[in-house]
């Protein structure tokens, strides 16, 4: 597929006539004045950045546990790499870069210590409660969990940037109420009872951008981390002809190269070829719907910004890889496993005595409510531990922590 350059936006023209336009925003929960300086987009982003909950990223699990080395991903870095590629992306469709930095931004916040390890086990335990999602836990956070501000609990964002965190994957209900991927989660839906999101239809293209840079981003740093960690190979890599492909290429200009800079050449074309064809299949989809506004993006009959089926089947062959090679490493499965007690065994404790929730803002309320919602208040504390609070934690209460190494 080729790409149209003379449609492409590059910061320096107006808006796409289907972006989201931060001046017709559909507001907050809590209505606040406009500020004279910034965009109600701007604004979410800012808020974004300065919650704690964007901070305790940076002691999250991506992949590797942070203890195994200073240069593998965390969910921060994770998280930065994908806005950059999403800000990429809508400064090319013309769409307003602020809000799908914010959705990316916040995409990840309500991921738990250790990564999908650690929500795998905590939605395991809560299981009983109604389980637990990091999509919902995300949309808690930003509407509830956040205590900065005197007028509402959350950081109160627009419509818009919420219908993002909630939808950037796509709609989570069919036109007849069906779940689109099984149940709501019951956080969502209970927002959307005082805050209708819209649950059945698509998220802003803004918000797609965003979805689709998550992939980008991972695919490739996941490649990265895996080829310091010595659990990839290039070899390996060999056995997807996309990326032998840029391999060939590499080699071919430069025959003689370190294996870093080797490795970065690809990865840089690797997230070049990804980008490029999301916009080519975008503008391809723009042509064809038409659309002349943001609600139409949100109407229309299928995802737009998306890879091309070539790129689909790659994304999906390196996933395989990833999943076969990393994922499932014997030597990750040893760590999930002592992840995943930390976790079971502080809900345990926690639930028998909620006054070990130390830093916990309603910890002197807790032990009076019922089973279910103190087991969501015991999720929420969890949660939002990075792994070294988790480990730490865990030594405090047993004898004996299990060694993430």
């Amino acid at each position: 597929m080729t790409i149209d350059r003379r449609a492409l936006g590059f910061g320096n023209s107006d808006r796409a006539i289907y972006a989201a336009d931060p001046w017709t925003t559909r507001g907050r929960l809590y209505p606040e004045n406009s500020s004279p300086t910034r965009s109600d987009f701007q604004r979410d982003r800012d808020r974004i950045v300065h919650t704690t909950a964007f901070r305790r990223l940076k002691h999250k699990t991506q992949v590797f546990i942070a203890q195994d080395g200073d240069h593998y991903r965390t969910r921060l870095t994770h998280t930065i790499e994908v806005a950059q590629i999403a800000r990429a992306l809508a400064r090319a469709l013309k769409l307003d870069e602020d809000l799908a930095e914010g959705v990316a931004l916040v995409h990840d916040f309500g991921h738990t210590p250790f990564g999908h390890t650690g929500e795998d086990a905590l939605h395991e335990v809560l299981l009983p409660y109604g389980g637990f999602d990091h999509n919902a836990q995300s949309l808690r956070i930003v509407t509830k969990l956040e205590r900065r501000y005197a007028d509402f609990d959350g950081i109160n964002l627009t419509w818009e940037s919420l219908e993002g965190l909630v939808k950037h994957n796509g709609p989570l209900l069919t036109k007849d109420g069906t779940g689109t991927r099984g149940p709501v989660p019951q956080p969502i839906l209970d927002y959307c009872e005082i805050h209708d999101l819209q649950l059945d239809t698509f998220a802003s293209l803004e918000a797609q951008v965003a979805a689709i840079a998550d992939d980008i981003a991972y695919n490739t740093h996941d490649i990265d981390d895996g080829l310091r960690s010595g659990y990839l190979t290039f070899d390996m890599l060999e056995h997807i002809p996309f990326l032998a492909g840029l391999m060939a290429e590499v080699r071919e200009r430069y025959p003689t190269l370190e294996p870093s800079r080797f490795t970065h050449e690809i990865m840089r074309r690797q997230i070049t070829r990804m980008v490029e064809d999301v916009i080519s299949v975008a503008q391809e989809r723009l042509s064809e719907i038409r659309p002349e506004s943001a609600d139409d993006v949100r109407h229309a009959s299928r995802v737009i910004a998306t890879f091309s089926q070539g790129m689909a089947e790659t994304d999906k062959q390196i996933k395989a890889m990833l999943f076969k090679r990393i994922y499932r490493h014997p030597d990750i499965m040893r760590i999930r496993s002592g992840a995943a007690q930390i976790v079971t065994d502080l809900f345990s404790a926690y639930m028998a005595n909620p006054k070990e929730m130390q830093s916990h803002y309603w910890v002197d309320h807790i032990a009076g409510l019922a089973e279910a919602p103190k087991a969501r208040h015991v999720g929420d504390y969890l949660a939002g531990m990075t792994d070294t609070y988790a480990i730490s934690a865990h030594r405090r209460l047993f004898d004996q922590t299990p060694d993430l190494r």
